[in-house]
């Protein structure tokens, strides 16, 4: 029986909200209710039901007993992805109205020179200029005109425009103009959301700042609103304390401090899995994880490395930059409603399109006709036909054949076997890719970290993954398939601050370690003011200092963690950051510090690993059924097991599939698994083999 007060994380997905709930002594229970995309919230509620119900109680009285309630969303993602946003006006120093459009000229894929970028999210009408100018020292060169933003707003409300982003020339040097505009700007149009760009990014880099403002302004009026709805409507039910939300930084934020950068949630979900990260990483003995998250549509690949995950503020969403702090997560199109199709040339290829939710895999018998990833791990007898999360899907092995068949086996001239073999293998290179790009890349060995296989269909994939990367370990969580959820509740507090300096490390004139530690110390006395409000104080309230660094000439920055302000100690953490991303230093070379940063953290009691008493006797198969293995030796006739019905420090060596109640499990041949203390799976690799 569970005791209160209870921790409540909900993620909410193409296809299900995940609801995890945790009590006051470290059990857990799971909860899989259909995503309602017209409206989430209905979603999240429906979770929260099921919770209630589990519990013989009503939602008032669970909601009561809740002393923590995080919520994951897609919804800021989604607005990006389906063009849903806001009509959105700009205003820019005149002379700089296409700078949003110009971009930066850069390509991805520098080979790639023909695909068009992405719309503009504000067309040219809409760019408007402002009379002003500040310099890049935050000196004034032309002083600030309110009758051109008078201007603007007329034209603005004959638009129907919505919102409103202002981005200045240097403003992250001195904002004084940018908040004279949005002062001006809320006497012609108190009614419309206007956000700065000195306010959500404020750093060097005009097209990242404004891309960042506009995007954040776009957002707004579909992320806040349902926000704060969802907040009401759990307040009215009874929820004693305020809604967080879990950001792209993968710290959580309150309802009250998210309305003004609703664009920091654009990672909300994924970036949630690095609470699970931390939890796991005790039961598993080791702080070097690498977690692959294969959900649906993508898989995200986390690293974590003594304990601490790497952050980045540049990240891209369907082709728009934004410049916020976020967890380093490297995603590729490889999830269970992968397509598969055969090109032009004959050649076998899976993604990037997925099948989503709606119409789904063919297997899933709601309209979709292409094969996917999952109609090929029913066909390989990976997955067993049938029912579902509680019947919300069931599961057609004929209907998968016929996807697979139709659409690759006769196109390649291949059995339906072979082909749905083929899918695996091609999917799982994608995701072998993606974590060498995560660690290789990044100067990190694969092999010195532990795998870990999370989201429903990661632990399919990963003693193939651990397997092609030559780890010895692969991990997989017994909530894998609520990864994200979990992770929601044991999610710190976070608010990232930064500054610009644009200074010599070594040569700061009147800018040395005094005037470093000032300004240092009056972004601290901001962040602990709101960290207070949240009440967070004392040895609650974490304070955590960075610097952004490059040699001078170069364009893009290198993150350094450092307390110090001594310029001996940032340059050593730098050289040792910078040899192992690109395998030199330059001996005594000019340092610029392009930003400050500071990381406030509100700690939350973290949760422990609760170790559950068990028996330790012979895992009993509940059943046998054919499964493909590897190419060697084809279907196996494989033993398979609850879940639900293994106990810690059982054993058992491979093949084998494990059930459990939100995901399915592979074991290779060889491969040997142990259930840890905690009742989670530990398989020793058994290289030679191929599962």
């Amino acid at each position: 029986m569970l005791v209160a007060p209870y921790r409540v994380g909900v993620d909410i997905g193409g296809t299900f909200t995940d609801l995890v709930m945790v009590d006051s002594r470290g059990a857990v229970r799971a909860f899989k209710a259909p995503s309602v995309p017209s409206d989430p919230t209905e979603g999240v509620l429906s979770a929260v039901r099921l919770a209630a119900d589990s519990l013989g109680v009503d939602v008032q009285s669970f909601l009561s007993k809740t002393e923590l309630f995080v919520h994951g969303s897609t919804i800021a993602t989604n607005t990006l992805l389906e063009k849903k946003g806001a009509k959105v006006g700009l205003l820019v120093t005149e002379g700089f109205r296409d700078s949003l459009e110009i971009r930066r000229s850069i390509r991805e894929n520098v080979w790639d020179h023909r695909r068009p970028f992405p719309e503009v999210l504000v067309p040219r009408y809409l760019r408007l200029p402002v009379t002003e100018r500040i310099e890049q020292d935050g000196t004034v060169r032309i002083p600030f005109n309110p009758d051109s933003v008078a201007a603007a707003a007329r034209v603005f409300a004959g638009e129907g425009v919505d919102a409103v982003a202002i981005c200045f020339l240097h403003s992250y040097a001195n904002p004084a103009h940018e908040r004279a505009a949005k002062a001006e700007l809320k006497k012609h149009l108190p009614d419309i959301w206007v956000t700065a760009s000195s306010d959500i990014a404020p750093t060097i880099g005009e097209y990242e700042r404004t891309s960042t403002t506009v995007v954040n302004a776009y957002v707004s009026r579909r992320v806040v609103p349902y926000l704060e709805s969802l907040a009401w409507r759990l307040t009215a039910l009874g929820l004693p304390r305020k809604l967080l939300m879990i950001q792209s930084n993968g710290g959580a934020i309150s309802i009250d401090e998210i309305g003004h950068a609703p664009a920091s949630l654009v990672l909300s979900g994924p970036a949630a899995g690095v609470g699970s990260l931390k939890f796991f990483g005790q039961d598993t003995g080791s702080d070097h994880l690498i977690s692959i998250e294969v959900g649906g549509t993508s898989c995200d690949v986390t690293l974590m490395q003594q304990g601490m995950v790497s952050m980045t503020d540049q990240i891209v969403v369907d082709g728009y930059h934004l410049n916020i702090p976020a967890v380093d997560i490297h995603t590729v199109g490889a999830g269970g409603g992968t397509i598969a199709s055969v090109d032009r040339a004959g050649l076998l290829a899976a993604g990037p399109e997925g099948a989503g939710s709606t119409p789904g895999p063919a297997c899933y018998g709601r309209g979709g006709e292409r094969p996917t990833v999952t109609d090929a791990q029913l066909v390989l007898g990976r997955l067993k036909p049938g029912p579902y999360a509680g019947g919300v899907i069931t599961l057609s092995l004929e209907r998968a054949v016929e996807a697979i068949e139709t659409h690759v086996a006769k196109p390649l001239g291949l059995s339906v076997t072979d082909a749905a073999a083929g899918i695996i293998q091609l999917v799982e290179q994608n995701i072998l890719h993606a974590v060498e790009r995560a660690s290789l890349e990044k100067g990190y060995n694969p092999r010195m970290f532990t795998l870990v296989a999370a989201g429903g269909a990661g632990p399919l994939h990963g003693p193939s993954t651990a397997r092609l990367l030559g780890s010895s370990s692969l991990y997989v969580p017994r909530l894998a398939g609520v990864f994200c959820a979990f992770g929601m509740c044991n999610s710190d507090l976070r608010h990232d601050y930064v500054r610009s300096w644009l200074k010599d490390l070594d040569n700061q004139a009147d800018s040395g370690p005094d005037r470093l530690e000032g300004t240092f110390e009056e972004m601290q006395a901001e962040a602990n003011e709101v960290l207070a409000r949240e009440g967070f104080t004392g040895s609650k309230a974490h304070l955590k200092r960075a610097y952004d660094l490059r040699y001078f000439g170069q364009q893009w920055t290198v993150a350094v963690e450092s307390s110090s302000t001594n310029a001996a100690s940032i340059r050593a953490a730098f050289e040792e950051i910078y040899q192992r991303l690109f395998g030199y230093v330059q001996p005594s070379g000019a340092i610029e510090i392009v930003n400050l940063r500071l990381a406030a953290i509100g700690k939350l009691d973290a949760l422990e690993v609760a170790k559950v008493p068990g028996y330790v006797r012979a895992p009993v198969a509940h059943s046998r059924r054919p499964v493909w293995i590897n190419t060697e030796v084809g279907f196996v006739d494989t033993p398979v097991y609850d879940g639900t019905l293994l106990s810690p420090r059982q054993q058992l060596i491979g093949p084998a599939i494990i059930e459990e109640a939100t995901t399915t499990l592979i074991i290779g041949v060889a491969d040997k698994l142990t259930m840890t203390d905690a009742g989670n799976y530990h398989i020793d690799i058994a290289h030679g083999q191929v599962a």
